[in-house]
């Protein structure tokens, strides 16, 4: 199975039960205990299960995106490397759009290798990372949206329509092929899509467990360009690049 069958399967498991051991996952899933564990943990991160000793149980308070500084530190080795590895595909002189990510804000925080950078972000995250390196810094306004530190929604129209980036730099809640990124919040959704359309080149950073299951709210694009990330499963591989989709493993 797939990491996202596998999970749905888990759920719907824990649907029944409430509690569930990794004894018995390993017996209905016919996973080994180290795939079913990993599959465990990356649940709990993404808020969808609660990790318990030996086992999981059903998230009580629901499937809710957690704070930003609760989720920035999770999988921060990959996120980091990930992170130094986009910074390969920033250039002197780019115009580029930073998203919200707390990938794309380690991201943020390398830019002082690159010299004359005009940045667009709706992350006040990465606007303070970068407020005394010196590059052109454009906020194109919004609402702010606590949870992620963002200004979204359609009150950034008026100036994410009248830019251009070379490069769109996203982060996203989850990615499937079919569906592409998605998130929690519509108003979040509507500012990544207005970026990615007004990309030359759009860029996603997101760990494995970000890929393969979809959120709330799909960000429709017609492109993705280049997946960074620290590992991913051989047939998504091969779909996304049967789409040209460069991938770069961190």
């Amino acid at each position: 199975m797939l990491t996202a069958e596998r999970e749905q399967r888990i759920l719907q498991l824990l649907k029944g039960q409430e509690v569930i051991s990794v004894a018995v996952l390993k017996e209905k899933l016919g996973m080994s205990e180290a795939t079913v564990r990993r599959d465990l943990q990356s649940m709990h991160e993404r808020g969808l299960l609660e990790r318990l000793r030996g086992g999981a149980a059903i998230k009580s308070a629901g499937n809710t995106e957690p704070l930003f500084a609760d989720k920035a530190d999770l999988n921060g080795e990959a996120k980091q490397r990930i992170a130094e590895a986009a910074l390969a595909l920033v250039h002197d002189h780019d115009t580029i759009f930073l998203d919200g990510g707390s990938t794309v804000l380690r991201l943020a925080k390398l830019l002082e290798a690159r010299k004359d950078l005009t940045v667009v972000t709706d992350s006040l995250m990465a606007a303070s990372a970068l407020m005394e390196m010196g590059h052109r810094l454009i906020l194109p306004g919004g609402e702010f949206r606590a949870i992620s530190r963002t200004l979204v929604g359609p009150l950034s129209a008026a100036v994410m329509g009248e830019i251009s980036f070379d490069k769109a730099f996203m982060g996203t809640y989850g990615y499937t092929v079919k569906d592409g990124m998605s998130t929690t919040d519509p108003n979040e959704a509507f500012t990544k899509e207005q970026a990615m359309r007004r990309a030359r080149s759009v860029i996603l950073l997101a760990d494995h467990t970000k890929l393969g299951w979809s959120s709330f709210v799909k960000c429709s694009c017609e492109h993705l360009d280049v997946l960074v990330t620290d590992e991913i499963e051989d047939e998504m591989r091969k779909d996304l690049e049967e789409k040209d989709v460069k991938i770069l493993l961190a």
